[in-house]
């Protein structure tokens, strides 16, 4: 199919029936489609047509019917093109390759050396995406980009960071960092991809505040949709607010910031065991349990107060991603508790969630720019 020889309406029309499939929630035939977007029959059939030719969309079966024909339903075909999201983290690259519903359908994570310079990183970050889609059999052919998310304050030429703490680098060109990749690539902060995975799923909220809590701690704001970015492109950093004066050292270099009490960098550097080592000891209360356990209190403690600075700023949900989230289910109401409790106006903290993805989020959600991307101009 010929989208280039299109008139503008034409490809409007169809760029409308593809997303009103991709949309549906239930049952969708020709005829609702035809109904629901003011199109004739004819017009309908046509676009299907060529929709289905490319492989975008596919019958789904017929609705039961107590008389007369049954009606075709029509849905799309969710691994027509694929994209790639990568987490770049101090020590590890994790790699994710998702359908057009951002369903995952492959997952690995690779070791990173220390980064002097995106340059330097550049070569293994290109062996690494190629060993990924080999392994996994992912269709190049079908790949729409590679998304890259960085631990980073992105700079508003998005040709430089800021700043990135926890990789040890600042005012840092990305200069060589995507040149050996041979498929188009998107650069992009870690929580703001996030923010923006997390928004996606959840389609009827327009504004929420989005709490990133990796090694790195980082945050989103989405207002009306889409994502606050600020003039210079630093909104969210929610990891470096002060929450704690003359407290525990961060790796930005200041003192008090929640990262340095939240993030799970600190259990390691405590008692050098991973999450789920530190959190079944907690749920085991087995050895060293009270030492867990009044470091995990003051970490919450901490957190609450930091959820509560953003709520009181922003007046939405606050929402709580990244790996420490994996483990935060059983003790989201104590954290609630903490959060309401120095919280006059709201005595709940019923705005404080979970979020919906949990596992894998950055590298899904910096790859989900190329979906979108897909779905606006197709």
């Amino acid at each position: 199919m010929d989208f280039d020889a299109a008139t503008d309406r034409r490809r409007q029309t169809r760029s409308n029936i593809y997303r009103y499939i991709y949309d549906a929630k239930g049952f969708c035939s020709r005829q609702s489609l035809a109904r629901e977007l003011n199109l004739s029959l004819p017009t309908v059939y046509q676009n299907l047509s060529q929709l289905m030719e490319a492989g975008l969309i596919r019958d789904s079966g017929e609705q039961q019917s107590t008389g007369g024909r049954k009606a075709s339903g029509l849905s799309i075909v969710p691994d027509a093109r694929v994209a790639v999201g990568v987490s770049v983290t101090e020590h590890h690259l994790r790699l994710t390759a998702v359908d057009l519903l951002l369903n995952e359908l492959a997952y690995q994570e690779a070791d990173n050396a220390p980064i002097v310079s995106f340059a330097d990183m550049g070569g293994l970050l290109s062996r690494t995406l190629e060993r990924f889609l080999d392994e996994f059999s992912i269709d190049r052919e079908r790949l729409l980009g590679v998304g890259i998310a960085l631990p980073a304050v992105m700079a508003p030429d998005s040709r430089h960071i800021t700043a990135a703490p926890t990789l040890r680098l600042k005012d840092t060109s990305l200069e060589g960092l995507t040149e050996s990749i041979p498929y188009p690539t998107y650069v992009e902060n870690d929580a703001t991809s996030g923010g923006h995975a997390e928004l996606f799923v959840r389609k009827s909220v327009r504004n929420m505040a989005y709490l990133s809590l990796e090694n790195g701690v980082g945050g989103a704001i989405l207002f009306g949709g889409a994502p606050y970015v600020g003039d210079n492109r630093r909104s969210g950093e929610f990891g470096h607010m002060c929450v704690e004066p003359g407290g525990l050292p961060c790796t930005c270099g200041a003192q008090g910031c929640l990262e340095a009490y939240c993030s799970p960098r600190r259990i390691l550097n405590a008692f050098g065991v991973s999450l789920e080592e530190f959190f079944s000891v907690l749920e085991r209360r087995g050895p060293r349990y009270e030492e867990y356990e009044a470091l995990w209190d003051n970490m919450l403690r901490h957190l609450a107060i930091g959820i509560n600075n953003i709520h009181m700023a922003l007046d939405c949900d606050v929402v709580l991603g990244g790996t420490l989230s994996e483990f935060l289910g059983p003790y989201l109401p104590r954290l609630r508790e903490y959060a309401a409790g120095i919280n006059y106006v709201v005595p709940d903290a019923g705005y404080l969630q979970l979020s919906t993805l949990r596992r894998h989020t950055v590298p899904l959600g910096v790859a989900l720019h190329f979906i979108v991307d897909f779905l606006e101009h197709i």
